[in-house]
């Protein structure tokens, strides 16, 4: 059972068809998907004072990191035709708003990749979301000069 599946379960909420969700619904989640992983990553990283973790984890999940990220899973040909559908359509989706360190084209790229973890955390594919993340904070890490 995926962590979804049991949220689901413990709080009897209805099964949703992933066509009911807006691309920005997937976007809310899809951030804290890929928080979530990312948190876990600099926590278990060795002791650390909380202000260091957070710094490191900032550094990951900031819009510039995540459009960073996006394009490293495009151009590898990371995504599947499915993703990278639902990438586009995230990074297409209208917003009032955008992130206040970074630039219009880096936040919605951000978008785009907090929609397909959305969407893979939806679909119950929990699994696969954690290997583009890996994937992804890995590579970026790499390129930023950030010790994981």
């Amino acid at each position: 059972m995926t962590f979804h599946e049991m949220v689901e379960s413990e709080f009897a909420l209805p099964k949703m068809d992933i066509g009911e969700y807006s691309i920005l619904n997937l976007a809310f989640v899809g951030d804290n998907v890929f928080d979530l992983v990312a948190r876990t990553v600099v926590l278990t990283m060795g002791k650390r004072r909380v202000n260091d973790i957070h710094k490191l984890k900032s550094s990951l999940v900031k819009a510039d990191a995540q459009a960073w990220i996006a394009e490293y899973c495009l151009s590898g040909n990371l995504f599947t035709e499915e993703e990278a559908d639902y990438y586009r359509r995230g990074k297409n989706a209208k917003t009032a708003n955008h992130a206040k360190n970074a630039g219009l084209s880096a936040y919605h790229r951000a978008t785009g990749l907090e929609t397909v973890m959305g969407y893979l955390y939806l679909t119950d594919r929990e699994k696969r979301a954690v290997e583009l993340c890996k994937l992804g904070i890995e590579a970026y890490a790499e390129y930023a000069g950030i010790s994981l």
